[in-house]
């Protein structure tokens, strides 16, 4: 949970000014138990009350471990590069008036604002998912916002410990180098990867070229695998700035980074809420039963709560909207495998509709009309049609497109269907 002093710096004051948001994917709008303290599905970044911001200062060239431990029991924070037994470099970092930082990672300890875990996909409420070994870093990575306009943030690789270090040892497997101009940099063991979409976060965007961003914020292409001691090449002409859209790997779970400006055009809860109205009050029809279809609650889509009588479902092959029927099996022994929609016969999997409760996914404010296949969660077609075309980063070296809302895989041939609903006969 947060300390005292930490809930002061993060909380905005009367007159916030704020940066921007991450938001988990994965998540329908908060985690499968709820949101808690440090840990929850978004995490706003405000102007802290102070700045707590770091600059690098002093380089010391080391030959003994006992000197490097001197250097970095003085209380400042530090980024140590141990090259061999015999010689590590310290870089100190001094204060910087000018620059608000944030830290994320999988550690609970108090340097950390915002503690992210693995996303398990399609994970629902109460389930308890254990992760047997995690990938996220315990001090991943940080962003640092300039406290003036125009506020921009940038993205660097691992975050300082308790300690106010960052230790790249000998027996770390990633790699650390010293560059042409003489400043040392390197990477973590799984490393923190970032795409920003072109054309910003709308819906004409297209995605980016994933990148791995460096200890020191320099861009590099991918590694070979994630883990891979050799890094790719430097990239020159592109920076570590985050723009609205951007997304931040962190080898367990993906951030979207939204910029204050960028959430200022997202739908809110009140205009997805009225959407939802509005399709409950067409009162749509299921074609067989003839009962009157509608959407749960924002609350209930948001926990995945057991299924209500009156839920929209969906044959994902054609689109067609029903209610929920018990007939239809193409197989005695995988009933949920496919079905065989009844007005056009077409098979395939047969979901129920959930609306994607998080705002800050959607790239415009249409009317949820599409679904993401094979989950059945439901938004706006440009949305759908963006997320479906974004390649995320899986396991080591693998990417696949997947529902922001539950993570879970999209199908490889089809990856949305357009909705179908019948309206009253009456």
């Amino acid at each position: 949970m947060f300390s005292t002093g930490q809930e002061e710096t993060c909380a905005p004051s009367k007159d916030p000014v704020k940066y921007g948001e991450l938001v988990v994917l994965g998540y329908n709008g908060s985690l499968p138990n709820g949101d808690r303290g440090r840990r929850k599905s978004r995490f706003a970044l405000y102007r802290r009350t102070k700045a707590n911001g770091v600059k690098p200062s002093t380089v010391h060239i080391l030959n003994t471990p006992q000197a490097s431990k001197a250097v970095n029991c003085k209380g400042q924070h530090s980024i140590s590069y141990t090259l061999s037994r015999n010689q590590t470099v310290v870089v100190e970092y001094c204060h910087d008036k000018d620059t608000d930082m944030f830290q994320i990672g999988r550690s609970t300890e108090s340097p950390i604002d915002f503690v992210v875990t693995d996303t398990v996909s399609g994970a629902q409420e109460g389930e308890d998912t254990p992760i047997t070994q995690s990938t996220i870093s315990r001090f991943a990575c940080r962003v640092v916002c300039q406290r003036g306009p125009p506020f921009t943030a940038r993205i660097y690789a691992a975050g300082f410990d308790s300690s106010k270090n960052i230790f790249l040892g000998v027996s770390e497997k990633a790699a650390k180098w010293k560059n042409p101009d003489g400043h040392m940099d390197g990477l973590t063991t799984n490393g923190v990867l970032v795409m920003h979409p072109r054309g910003g976060f709308t819906e004409e965007s297209k995605p980016g070229v994933w990148r791995e961003i460096s200890v020191c914020g320099d861009v590099y292409t991918l590694r070979e695998t994630r883990s891979a001691q050799t890094r790719g090449k430097l990239v020159e002409h592109e920076s570590n700035v985050l723009q609205d859209g951007s997304l931040v790997d962190l080898c367990g779970a993906t951030l979207l980074w939204r910029t204050a400006d960028g959430l200022f055009h997202t739908p809110t809860q009140k205009h997805l809420e009225a959407l939802r109205q509005e399709i409950n009050a067409a009162r749509p029809q299921c074609p067989v039963g003839l009962n009157t279809l509608a959407f749960p609650s924002m609350q209930r889509s948001r926990a995945l709560s057991s299924l209500e009588e009156k839920q929209p479902w969906v044959y994902l092959a054609c689109g067609h909207v029903h209610g929920y029927h018990n007939w239809g099996h193409r197989s005695e022994q995988e009933p949920n495998a496919q079905r065989e929609c009844p007005m056009c016969r077409a098979v395939g999997p047969y979901v129920p509709l959930w609306l994607g409760c998080e705002p800050a996914f959607y790239v415009d404010t249409g009317a949820p009309t599409h679904a993401f296949v094979p989950c059945g969660h439901v938004c706006s077609e440009k949305s759908v049609k963006y997320w479906s075309e974004i390649p995320l980063p899986h396991g080591t070296h693998a990417f696949h497109a997947a529902c922001p809302f539950c993570a879970t895989q999209l199908g490889l041939s089809q990856g949305c269907a357009k909705l179908i609903f019948q309206g009253p006969i009456d």
